[in-house]
């Protein structure tokens, strides 16, 4: 990778962060939405429950990206992460931001075509995709690619989804459905970016590859992350028929 390839893809983590503060204070306009999604869920996530996380995912080796004080403050989050990863051949980069909330409210209102749009960023398009995880399971994700300046635009793709309770989302609508019909407590809620910079040498379509790859090879430790800090994983089930929302089992 070039140094300039560096640079930009620094200036990619810089802006996406930028985003990431915008999604919050997009949430602190949402606080008072309802005194269901304000309870606190039976078990918080522990601060470093995340940090567990392995460095080394298949031949992505990850790198702490630390994030600015006040940025985390802003969060209201139990747990986080902020890593880049790159392939061992240095020639695929992608920016990993995971956000764990004690209340469902937290994450809820987060959306990147939201709160990018509200950083200054353009959307240029957006889609659903649904990948194939080990063992048959499904993980449903959503895809964004944003623009930002003129003369000299930066570009970002973005795959989100989130993981509630053991079941992977691609929306947090089914949340919203799930607690308004009072159908139980959310023991946990976690929201899972993955992002990687557009240029002229990585194209839009060849940038998406690269976040699909990773997220299919990131997820099942992720999941095992926070199985591990305090779940049942019997109670998991696989349920890859769902288009909205899969599972990954044993």
């Amino acid at each position: 990778m070039t140094k300039d390839n560096r640079i930009h893809n620094r200036l990619v983590i810089v802006a996406a962060v930028t985003a990431i503060v915008m999604m919050f204070i997009f949430g602190l306009l949402h606080r008072a939405v309802s005194a269901r999604l304000a309870s606190e869920v039976v078990s918080p996530m522990p601060a470093d429950a995340l940090d567990k996380l392995p460095m080394q995912i298949g031949d992505w080796t990850g790198q702490d990206e630390p994030l600015n004080e006040a940025v985390i403050e802003a969060t209201d989050t139990d747990a986080y992460i902020s890593r880049s990863y790159s392939k061992s051949n240095r020639l695929e980069d992608v920016w990993l931001y995971i956000a764990a909330g004690r209340r469902a409210r937290d994450l809820m209102p987060h959306r990147p075509e939201v709160c990018y749009i509200g950083a200054g960023w353009t959307r240029i398009s957006g889609s659903f995709k649904e990948l194939l995880l080990e063992k048959g399971s499904i993980l449903p994700c959503s895809i964004f690619q944003f623009s930002r300046g003129a003369l000299t635009a930066q570009k970002v793709l973005v795959l989100d989804y989130y993981l509630i309770d053991g079941q992977f989302y691609r929306d947090i609508s089914l949340l919203r459905s799930r607690i308004w019909r009072g159908s139980g407590t959310v023991s946990y809620v976690v929201q899972i970016q993955i992002v990687a910079p557009v240029t002229t040498e990585q194209t839009a379509d060849s940038a998406q590859k690269i976040v699909c790859d990773f997220a299919v090879e990131s997820a099942p430790a992720i999941f095992d992350v926070l199985e591990s800090a305090g779940r049942d994983p019997n109670t998991v089930k696989i349920d890859a028929g769902n288009s909205s929302g899969g599972s990954l089992g044993n």
